[in-house]
């Protein structure tokens, strides 16, 4: 039986446009509460964009993301999982960044997931732009390199930019394999497109090992096919699941940053996250919604979506 003091405000008892906005309705339990030792799986928020390079926004991500996320229910329609019934989960609020200083901004958000995980607790992050997954993964992967299921329009694994900048949102996964936090044997990036200024971050993959599904790829073989190689290259092994909003077509989630034209659609971007069950998910994040380019919130209610999703597979696994 849940615990109560777990359980989601129910839009029955309190109108979904009241109240103090949470991710999912959910209690706020930060770091230092009495019952942060009971928390399982930790929802959090990384309001930074300090690694971007174009369009600026990502910063404002998780608060739209918490009000859209008052649509949230209980239960998984399609799977039939009832996550806040099978594990405690909590808004454990925001880290929060420095953002004048991205080396700083880092270290904070390190020092917060290392807490989080001496603590227990699986990490659901809502970024943020993608720079915020290498900080999470210095914490994760701080006693061996993990997998990674990566959906992105992009492979953000790019050695610098602008004459050796080593640090920005299209780097991170370079950063994290140099660093020893993944195993590239144990890496794919799926649904990558777009125009291109070269091949090096391709070639990057290529030479490591990491496995890169373009969207052409991923469109003539199908969804199951896909994800069911994705699934045998993650294996049992302990596996980060980072999912860049920009994987959707734009048409569906046009508030974001670097859009990318020819994606899935929106059930599309449910759907690859449901092929993911069975695998050992140790932490996820949802990154790179710019609420600026997309007034009407839908690009964070589609966000929201994948976020309960991420945690249906992370709950039932």
């Amino acid at each position: 039986m849940s615990d109560p003091f777990f359980t989601p405000v129910s839009g029955f008892e309190l109108p979904r446009f009241a109240g103090v906005p949470t991710f999912m309705r959910l209690p706020h339990v930060p770091l230092d509460h009495p019952r942060i030792g009971d928390v399982d799986i930790g929802l959090i928020g990384v309001p930074w964009d300090s690694g971007t390079t174009n369009r600026p926004g990502p910063r404002h991500g998780p608060r739209q993301l918490r009000d859209m996320s008052t649509m949230i229910r209980a239960g998984n329609g399609a799977t039939g999982v009832r996550p806040f019934e099978a594990l405690n989960c909590a808004d454990l609020g925001d880290v929060g960044p420095n953002p004048a200083d991205i080396q700083d901004s880092l270290a904070r958000i390190t020092e917060f997931y290392a807490k989080v995980k001496q603590s227990g607790i699986r990490p659901l992050t809502a970024g943020g732009d993608h720079l915020t997954s290498l900080p999470v993964l210095r914490a994760l992967a701080a006693d061996g390199p993990v997998g990674m299921v990566h959906f992105d329009s992009h492979t953000d694994l790019f050695h610098s930019y602008f004459n050796g900048q080593m640090y920005t949102h299209g780097t991170p996964f370079r950063r994290a394999v140099e660093e020893g936090l993944l195993d590239p044997a144990r890496v794919v990036q799926i649904g990558i497109r777009g125009t291109v200024y070269d091949f090096e971050d391709r070639d990057f993959a290529r030479d490591v090992g990491i496995r890169v599904i373009p969207i052409e790829e991923f469109f003539d073989r199908g969804i199951a096919h896909v994800m069911a190689e994705a699934r045998e290259i993650a294996g049992q092994g302990a596996t980060y699941v980072s999912y860049d909003i920009d994987f959707v077509d734009p048409a569906f989630a046009p508030g974001t940053g670097t859009p990318e034209v020819g994606g899935p659609n929106a059930f599309q971007a449910l759907q690859v996250v449901r092929e993911l069950a069975g695998l050992n998910i140790i932490g996820a994040d949802l990154v790179e919604v710019s609420p600026p380019f997309d007034a009407s919130g839908n690009t964070a209610f589609l966000g929201v979506s994948i976020l309960f999703e991420l945690l249906c597979v992370m709950a039932a696994g």
